[in-house]
């Protein structure tokens, strides 16, 4: 799988599985947009992914609870391509805590805004960008926390909430975006291991039957969803949680 026809944007690919993500698609030939909510942090993913040898990575400053930066990053995005064929919505704030009066009102808002209000209007901006291309996708990391009935997670209820609100977009998107050629494609995993993808453990993670849910998994997931031909739509990906 070679992806060196693609141009993907990514957020909060500062850390984490955003990293991954940008590091693995690099890697197979995609010419990488990422973003992170500080200039510095998005740069340091991109001075690594250049120190590999690959050059066509771009480092962006977006912070996904400020519709203005969104607006500047996906206008920073357009000065430099006509077009993008993935956006990969992975950003939204992680809150820990099940009891509803352990976080502060500005984590409340923050961890809704990052996860909720973000996506949408990330959508919303590089949608104009998306439609230029032949093979628009839109990925989103939503969680096992946005499906009806899901309890197992220690995560906020703020964080149940973004996760929630993401679901509802994304499922409605798809039926409206199909008609203009734009997969929708959303990805429900429970919490899962994210091992450095620079790192020997990359390799070696235990992937078996029992093991929990890897990045590695989750990667070939995306990667497989939109290296389909466009008359293949798959919506969604739900994982069994261990």
């Amino acid at each position: 799988m070679r992806f060196d026809d693609h141009r993907v944007v990514i957020t909060a690919a500062g850390r984490d599985f955003g990293r991954t993500l940008a590091i693995r698609l690099a890697d197979l030939g995609a010419e990488v947009f990422l973003s992170a909510r500080t200039l510095a942090a998005a740069e340091r993913v991109r001075d690594e992914i250049r120190d590999r040898g690959k050059q066509r990575v771009h480092a962006f400053a977006c912070d996904l609870t400020d519709p203005a930066s969104i607006r500047d990053f996906a206008a920073r995005v357009g000065g430099q391509t006509d077009h993008i064929d993935v956006l990969i919505n992975n950003g939204s704030r992680y809150l820990a805590g099940p009891d509803l009066l352990s976080a502060s009102d500005a984590d409340v808002v923050d961890t809704i805004a990052s996860g909720a209000t973000g996506t949408v209007l990330t959508v919303k901006n590089f949608l104009p960008l998306l439609l230029n291309s032949v093979k628009p996708d839109v990925v989103t990391m939503v969680s096992a926390c946005g499906t009806p009935g899901h309890h197992r997670s220690d995560a906020h209820d703020s964080f149940y909430a973004a996760k929630n609100a993401q679901a509802g977009f994304v499922d409605i998107l798809s039926k409206r975006l199909r008609p203009r050629g734009v997969r929708v494609i959303s990805l429900y995993p429970p919490d899962f291991d994210n091992p450095d993808p620079l790192a020997e453990e990359w390799e070696t993670t235990p992937r078996h039957a029992r093991a929990p849910l890897a990045a590695q998994s989750l990667v070939e997931c995306v990667l497989f969803a939109v290296s389909q031909p466009r008359d293949c739509f798959i919506k969604a990906f739900h994982f069994e949680q261990v």
